[in-house]
C-alpha cells in the first residue's frame, strides 16, 4: 500500500487555540466540503511558522465562520495567525492508480477566504510520473 495525498488546505490561518477543549482541530464545514475533508477524519497538520507537525481528527464548527481552531494538546503547537498546511491521505495498492486520483487543494488569504481551488494530477509516460496542477 502507498499512502498518497487526498486533500489539502494550504495556508489556512489559526483563528483560535483552546487548550482546555477535548482534542482535535475545528474547521469551517464549508471549507472542509470544498476540499473534501470529513468530520472525524484524521489529518496531518504542519505549522509553517514554527515547523511543528501533528496529527489529529477534524471536528466541524460554524458554517461560514472560516474557523481553524486547535484544541487540547494541539493548541500548544501554534499561535493565532499561524499559517498551516492540513492534509488528508488515502491508500492505493498500485502506483498505476496514481493517474486516476485527483487530490483537491484549497489555498487561503490572511482571513481564511479561499483564494484558489484546484486538483493535482499525475501522468505517467515510460514509467516516469509527472505531477501538475489542473482545474476542477
Amino acid at each position: 500500500m502507498i499512502q498518497i495525498l487526498r486533500a489539502k488546505l494550504h495556508g489556512i490561518h489559526v483563528t483560535g487555540c483552546d487548550l482546555n477543549y477535548h482534542g482535535s482541530i475545528t474547521l469551517d464545514p464549508t471549507v472542509c466540503a470544498e476540499a473534501g475533508i470529513y468530520p472525524l477524519e484524521f489529518v496531518y497538520i504542519w505549522n509553517k511558522n514554527n515547523g511543528q507537525r501533528i496529527s489529529t481528527y477534524v471536528m466541524t464548527g460554524e458554517a461560514g465562520s472560516r474557523c481553524c481552531i486547535l484544541n487540547g494538546a494541539a493548541a500548544r503547537t501554534c499561535q493565532i495567525g499561524d499559517p498551516l498546511i492540513i492534509s488528508c491521505v488515502e491508500y492505493i495498492a498500485d502506483p498505476k492508480e496514481l493517474c486516476s486520483v485527483r487530490p483537491r487543494v484549497v489555498t487561503f488569504d490572511d482571513s481564511n477566504s479561499p483564494l484558489e481551488t484546484f486538483a493535482l494530477q499525475v501522468t505517467e509516460k515510460d514509467g516516469l510520473y509527472e505531477l501538475m496542477a489542473s482545474s476542477l
